[in-house]
């Protein structure tokens, strides 16, 4: 791990003035807070406080007003200090990100989560475009270098935990199919399709039509190039649409990393689109999305700086708000949780790897943000705080398997 303090912090964010009683104050309290972690704290002058015996790492705050911030609002505040280089990890950056996580009180909403769940509002086509372009559009070549080859930025299925992580996504792309029940001339609906991999998966290896609807332009600009050199474009249709407008008949239905930005005060639209686009006598879908154990809203600098518009929502609320109201059976349900995790290790470590190339292109503001990013959601998957669900559903009297014994076979070859 390369060392992170001289990486963006600059002598105008490096506190030089000397520490008064009250920094002192603040930096026990701080420390009172971050101790069960066994997490010191160093301040802009070298001075120390530390949780009793070994600690894992260190807090390393540049200036009386990163302090102040971590204090007031840790949950906004760390991820932007952080990213300003205002403030900095020592030791292993991936424990000590998690050994945080784990502090968080999880009984309880902070009066600024009730706030934000209150005053959300539905995401209309323009914001949710405007949403979608500030994540997926930020260039094919930034995500290219820490994905997979076939760009699949979704949790991948570990057949065994030493597995690939090319492995692994071919893994779960066979897997969603399997699930599905896919067949020879099925005709299917791909709802937030990504760069294109599971369309095209679906229709070179079952022999089924796909339509695939993306708003984020770059993906679907690789996407078709893909299917195009493929021989797939007769079989694949990507289409450059919000879900909302999805319409006609399918067979099928799958939506793997999409449900997050649609929003819980949306999902009424979803199931609308459910009803008139399944089949009621051979229809059967599949969602695939982070979750919660309870409801809350998502970390506040992750909706600022990552995520815009996002919500991860409880299985409670898909089952109740979507599938329930378009008339739909929960068929199977299981988590993924540790799956994602491992993912998230593996993203991770090639995302370290290619920080040097990265700097080419992106700011160090930029670099910070993503490096904590993946970091905290391998956190937030490890310790529990975000679970990843695949539910299977179809209409009351389908049957899409009489038991699990053939879903989790090895994969196929692929082309």
């Amino acid at each position: 791990m390369p060392s992170l303090r001289s990486a963006a912090t600059t002598a105008a964010t490096i506190e030089t003035r000397p520490l008064h009683a009250v920094d002192r104050w603040l930096a026990a309290r701080l420390q009172a807070t971050i101790a069960p972690a066994s997490i010191g704290v160093e301040l802009w002058d070298g001075s120390t406080t530390g949780p009793p015996g070994q600690a894992i790492g260190d807090l390393l705050i540049h200036d009386r007003g990163a302090l102040l911030g971590l204090i007031a609002n840790p949950d906004l505040q760390f991820g932007e200090l952080y990213s300003d280089g205002r403030l900095d990890v020592r030791g292993p950056f991936g424990e000590v990100v998690e050994a945080l996580s784990r502090l968080t009180k999880r009984d309880r909403l902070a009066l600024s989560e009730r706030w934000a769940l209150w005053t959300a509002r539905p995401a209309g086509l323009l914001v949710a475009r405007r949403n979608i372009h500030r994540h997926y559009d930020i260039g094919n070549d930034f995500y290219r270098r820490w994905l997979d080859p076939d760009l699949v930025y979704t949790c991948a299925h570990y057949p065994d935990p030493d597995a690939t992580l090319e492995a692994a996504q071919a893994e779960k792309l066979e897997l969603v199919c399997r699930k599905v029940d896919l067949r020879p001339g099925d005709e299917v609906v791909e709802a937030g399709c990504g760069w294109g991999a599971l369309a095209l998966y679906m229709a070179r290896h079952y022999g089924v039509r796909v339509r695939a609807f993306n708003i984020s332009s770059e993906q679907l600009d690789f996407a078709r190039a893909r299917a195009a050199r493929e021989g797939l474009t007769d079989r694949v249709q990507f289409i450059a649409d919000d879900y909302r407008n999805i319409s006609g008949r399918c067979d099928v239905f799958v939506s793997v990393g999409m449900l997050e930005h649609v929003g819980l005060r949306n999902f009424g639209a979803l199931a609308g689109v459910l009803r008139r686009t399944l089949d009621s006598r051979s229809g059967r879908g599949l969602l695939h999305f982070i979750g919660r154990d309870r409801r809350r809203p998502l970390n506040a600098w992750i909706r600022r700086r990552i995520f815009p518009g996002a919500y991860v929502p409880t299985l409670s609320e898909v089952t109740t708000r979507v599938l329930e109201p378009a008339g739909l059976s929960v068929v199977d349900v299981e988590n993924l949780r540790q799956h994602y995790a491992r993912t998230l290790a593996h993203w991770w470590e090639r995302y370290e790897g290619a920080v040097p190339e990265l700097r080419a292109s992106f700011d160090e503001r930029f670099i910070r943000a993503w490096r904590l990013y993946l970091a905290g959601s391998q956190a937030a998957f490890s310790t529990g705080w975000l679970q990843l669900f695949q539910v299977v559903f179809a209409p009351p009297d389908r049957l899409v398997h009489w038991a699990r014994a053939g879903l989790y076979n090895p994969p196929r070859e692929t082309a």
